[in-house]
């Protein structure tokens, strides 16, 4: 039987839209007929439940389940709008140290023989709950903005996901992609932010996709709602449709939006055409 494949969404940074791109990529994959459970890793803040337009059904959490107090299927929530997406939210309320290796392990194994995807919503930073987020995980989306703060605590991720990991310690490769985020093209241009390729020659690790500054992604947000389900056809939604495609394997070739009237670059490799 064909296992599922642990996705978790990390960054070194808080703030850079680890929830909305799980959000979104989750939506993305489910659209596209996978089963995808994402699961809110967040101990005490929780985000993703309200993202995904799910707060007021949250009965049981990802520490029920970890401590035995809920079986899992009590703790899913299936989404209302597609059927093949699931949610398992964090606990506001439980202190971060509820979560033991041992059952998230066993929570991810229940998962993986049921979904296609199991993407995990790390918590920011390389406390505990991010190292828990990522243990399990086959590979890796990368959230960066560009931003020498941001680039360089990814860096950190970067090195934490090939040493930290369970494939690690099996001396495996862990798959890592980078996903950049809130990209503007006339402020890259005007230099007050990093170029994509200026980030990709820090990171160097293969580039998952692009997600153009919109006021999309907060207006889903607000409306509990992933912005690939909220505004299908915005510059954000098409951006993670096809990063979507690109994790599941397919070629698909990444556009960097450049200010000129309304022109796209493409990206071959590295260089821009």
């Amino acid at each position: 039987m064909q296992m599922g494949k642990v996705l978790v969404v990390t960054s070194g940074k808080g703030g850079v839209g680890k929830t909305t791109s799980t959000a979104a990529l989750g939506a993305a994959l489910a659209r596209g007929g996978e089963n995808v459970v994402v699961i809110d890793f967040d101990v005490g803040l929780r985000n993703l439940d309200l993202v995904m337009g799910a707060e007021r059904r949250v009965v049981f959490d990802l520490i029920n389940v970890v401590q035995g107090d809920a079986k899992l299927a009590q703790a899913l929530i299936r989404d209302k709008r597609i059927d093949t997406l699931s949610l398992l939210p964090a606990s506001q309320t439980r202190d971060k140290d509820a979560l033991t290796i041992e059952g998230v392990d066993k929570v991810i194994a229940e998962l993986k023989e049921k979904f296609d995807w199991v993407i995990c919503d790390s918590p920011a930073g390389i406390e505990r709950g991010a190292l828990l987020a990522m243990r399990n995980a086959d590979l890796a989306v990368v959230v960066t903005n560009p931003e020498v703060s941001s680039v360089r605590d990814s860096d950190r991720i970067i090195g934490m996901l090939d040493s930290k990991t369970l494939r690690a310690e099996r001396g495996e490769r862990i798959e890592k992609h980078l996903l950049v985020t809130r990209y503007d093209a006339g402020r890259a241009a005007r230099n007050e932010m990093l170029k994509v390729e200026d980030v990709l020659e820090i990171l160097s690790i293969p580039l998952l996709g692009i997600i153009p500054e919109s006021e999309e992604v907060l207006k889903a947000s607000n409306v509990g709602s992933p912005v690939t389900l909220n505004n299908p056809n915005s510059a954000p939604s098409r951006a993670y449709f096809e990063a979507a495609r690109r994790l599941k394997g397919e070629l698909v070739d990444v556009v960097i939006p450049i200010q000129r009237g309304g022109l796209f670059g493409r990206l071959f490799g590295r260089r821009v055409a």
